[in-house]
């Protein structure tokens, strides 16, 4: 009788155990941010009123912008005039963008009169496309003027005409404020502008 043990596995390589793959943690789901309600309620009118019109770019506290085409940027600062009781521009914003051949303005639109609108900025931008010539009368860029829906962008678009080129349709006053009258060089705002000998 033999005392030796047969071991049929000896030769086999001894297995290894994996641990069980652990279940990939469950992330929560991002929380959406909850806009604030009167400011929301604002962007809401204007969206109900203009549908896919308008952008609504950011709602946040105090603050609202949205962004329309120059063929319905008079309308939508009307119906901001009219029916929501803003009452004046605060300023006139140019913005330059030649990688898109356009130039931005943007009017920050406030209310003196309305005391619940007090700390409330309404950003209303357009864009037109970016003339390589900013001499109205030679394809000049070209927008419509609101100077007869808020009185102040009077001499707000007037320096966004002479800084940027942008020629304001319908102002009643499209002269420099600024520079000279016999101003021959492009419009010192815009990205191509260079001062002589630099």
């Amino acid at each position: 009788m033999s005392t030796e043990t047969e071991n049929p596995s000896a030769d086999a390589k001894p297995e290894i155990k994996t641990p069980p793959a652990k279940p990939a943690a469950n992330k929560p789901e991002p929380t959406p941010v909850e806009l604030p309600a009167f400011e929301k309620s604002i962007s809401d009118k204007i969206v109900e009123k203009f549908g896919d019109k308008v952008e609504v770019a950011f709602v946040k506290e105090d603050r609202v912008r949205i962004n329309v085409d120059k063929e319905n940027v008079h309308d939508v600062a009307e119906f901001i005039r009219d029916g929501l009781n803003y009452d004046h521009v605060e300023s006139v914003s140019g913005v330059d963008y030649p990688q898109d051949n356009e130039i931005e303005v943007v009017y920050h639109i406030g209310s003196y009169t309305d005391s619940s609108l007090a700390r409330q900025i309404l950003v209303l931008a357009t864009r037109a496309p970016r003339e390589t010539n900013p001499i109205p009368g030679n394809d000049a860029t070209r927008l419509p003027t609101l100077r007869d829906v808020f009185y102040s962008v009077e001499f707000h678009e007037r320096e966004v005409f002479e800084m940027f080129g942008v020629f304001f349709e319908g102002h009643p006053d499209n002269r420099r404020l600024l520079l000279p009258e016999d101003w021959a060089d492009l419009p010192p705002l815009r990205k191509d502008f260079a001062i002589k000998g630099r």
